[in-house]
């Protein structure tokens, strides 16, 4: 019996990635379009990684130009306040994702270690209705393989027995380095490098809480 899932939460709990992208789009609308692309294809590729990160990306690697980390503190509360009415909408929430955290939080501490900024993460899942089914919601600016270790280290988790579902690189690397088991969600490409992909609920509950 696993002691802890710790869920992603953009692409596993919230389908927001057609959301923030139009964030960006809105947030670099006044550069040109071939940088903003690139932005975009950076932040599909890397879901798991913070909008600070992003931010610094876009002017330093794609677009050349030096920021401040003001610059970037601007430019992150910006997006915010683009995407913030918008992600409380309860359709956004991946139904069967949230099924299952009704169903088995009573019989497992869950928790939320995610790329969102944590303020703006925390008042989506109050919106939700979703803080009730955590012990703890983390997001940015930390990384996330720090929000992870702290989430082990507060619980005093035997990382071994920790679950982490998520849908990106980043979600993978984060869990393997505090040593968590790794499962796969809402992307493919994870297929190979995950411990369990989750095809669907039902079979990994069977596998790791039956």
């Amino acid at each position: 019996m696993i002691q802890s899932i710790i869920f992603d939460f953009d692409g596993v709990v919230l389908d927001s990635m057609p959301v923030k992208d139009r964030g960006f789009e809105l947030l670099f609308a006044e550069f040109d379009e071939v940088s903003v692309g690139k932005l975009l294809a950076f932040h599909r590729e890397n879901g798991g990684i913070s909008r600070f990160v992003k931010i610094r990306h876009m002017f330093e690697n794609i677009l050349g130009q030096s920021i401040t980390d003001e610059g970037v503190s601007e430019y992150a509360e910006r997006y915010s306040k683009l995407m913030l009415a918008e992600l409380t909408s309860p359709k956004y929430i991946i139904d069967e994702t949230l099924d299952f955290i009704k169903e088995y939080s009573g019989r497992v501490p869950m928790h939320v270690a995610s790329g969102t900024e944590q303020n703006e993460l925390r008042y989506i899942c109050q919106c939700q209705g979703l803080t009730q089914f955590f012990g703890s919601i983390y997001g940015s600016p930390a990384p996330k393989d720090r929000l992870v270790a702290d989430i082990i280290a507060e619980n005093c988790y035997d990382p071994a027995k920790v679950v982490m579902i998520g849908d990106s690189t980043a979600d993978h690397d984060a869990a393997r380095a505090s040593g968590l088991i790794f499962c796969g969600y809402n992307g493919e490409r994870l297929r190979k490098i995950s411990d369990f992909y989750i095809d669907d609920y039902g079979s990994f509950a069977e596998r790791f809480l039956g």
